[in-house]
């Protein structure tokens, strides 16, 4: 995001910066910008890095303060997880312009959400590529054109891994994803395809579609961003490389052009284009997170808390690729559904949800500590 506002420095003037834990980059990138105000995620020794001409907020609460601050037009949540909800609500209730990355917030509270934005204003502009792209392609049709939309998946690290191979998958072969540069928590979903089932989710807020009018196919070269399905038949598809700077300018700029100009897409020099569907039994944590959309109430928040317990102890070395999945079935069989009501609902429902997931990982591990040959994990392998 700071790369595109320094391609466009006349253009934007950013208030604040938050961090989860890098205190030094922060330091400096608030010095770059001429920001005094800023938020760390998590309480460390080296938030005093910051530094005392800094107003510096910890936690939650701080996240919060700066997405609901007048003085910000605009704001950027691009945090990782379910802790992105709380910055989400703040900022929608405060009528703001939202550009958001954060999947969970939609997943968890889509319904929350959206109904907020309505009555104070603000605005959800997205920020994923996938989401980026209809957008752009709605704002070229007619009332009663749209019957659906197309999200492509890239079929992430494993993609080409024999299927009995992908479960005891290794940490490093799972984080080597062919297309784009993300952190770790979103490679893994990426390789589980709960990123792409999440991304169904939040379409289905976002453009208030049904969720059955929302497909995904395999596109291994992550050119086309996403289809949007007209009522003759047609498609209108957003095609460009994938450079995260498009959708992230895009969102900064709306409602109007992009200022900046970043790689040009040459048809000619890519290729051919393929596509397939989502492979039946390869990515089973993507058909658990529909199912829970599906569901609705409280089980979308707790398929994406499960998700992201069981996400941590794999990175961890506690359990293995596969068990991924189990943590998330197992969580979502122990919790059920319950109408989610309000944010407090939702955010209590995310409580209970992280503590059976973590008592799902600890059994699993346990197992697998003491089962047979004294199996053990390392880096997402099971020791034999």
């Amino acid at each position: 995001m700071l790369s595109v506002v320094e391609s466009n420095a006349d253009a934007f003037e950013i208030v604040s910066l938050s961090a989860l834990k890098s205190a030094e980059l922060l330091a400096a990138q608030a010095k770059q910008f001429g920001v005094t105000r800023v938020a760390i995620g998590e309480e460390a020794a080296g938030a005093r890095a910051l530094g005392a001409d800094l107003q510096v907020g910890v936690g939650e609460e701080a996240l919060v303060a700066l997405a609901s601050d007048p003085e910000a037009d605009l704001v950027v949540n691009a945090l990782v997880g379910t802790a992105g909800l709380p910055v989400t609500a703040a900022s929608v209730g405060a009528g703001k312009r939202l550009a958001i990355a954060n999947k969970e917030s939609l997943v968890m509270a889509g319904g929350l959400v959206t109904s907020l934005a309505r009555r104070t204003g603000s605005e959800l502009i997205p920020i994923d590529s996938e989401h980026s792209s209809i957008f752009r392609c709605l704002r070229g049709t007619s009332s009663g054109e749209v019957t659906g939309v197309v999200l492509t998946a890239s079929g992430g690290p494993l993609r080409d891994l024999p299927v009995d191979e992908v479960a005891s998958a290794a940490v490093a072969a799972v984080l080597s994803h062919p297309t784009w540069d993300m952190g770790e928590k979103i490679t893994v979903d990426s390789a589980t395809l709960v990123n792409k089932a999440m991304e169904v989710v939040e379409a289905m807020w976002l453009f208030d579609l049904p969720l059955d009018s929302i497909d995904v196919v395999v596109h291994r070269q992550s050119v086309v961003h996403s289809f949007v399905r007209l009522c003759d038949g047609s498609l209108l598809a957003h095609l460009g490389s994938p450079d995260m700077r498009v959708p992230i300018q895009y969102a900064l700029f709306y409602p109007d052009a992009p200022g900046g100009r970043f790689d040009e897409f040459r048809p000619a020099e890519m290729g051919t284009l393929s596509f397939g569907p989502v492979e039946a039994g390869r990515y089973p944590c993507f058909d658990l997170v529909l199912a829970s959309a599906r569901k609705g109430g409280t089980a979308p928040t707790t398929a994406a808390t499960a998700d992201e317990v069981a996400v941590d102890a794999f990175l961890t070395g506690r359990i293995r690729f596969g068990d991924i999945a189990a943590v998330i079935a197992g969580t979502l069989d122990a919790e059920g559904s319950g109408p989610a009501e309000d944010l407090a609902t939702v955010f209590e429902a995310e409580r209970s949800a992280r503590a059976t997931a973590a008592e799902i990982v600890n059994d699993i591990a346990a197992h697998a500590a003491h089962g047979p040959a004294g199996a053990a994990f390392t880096n997402g392998h099971s020791g034999v």
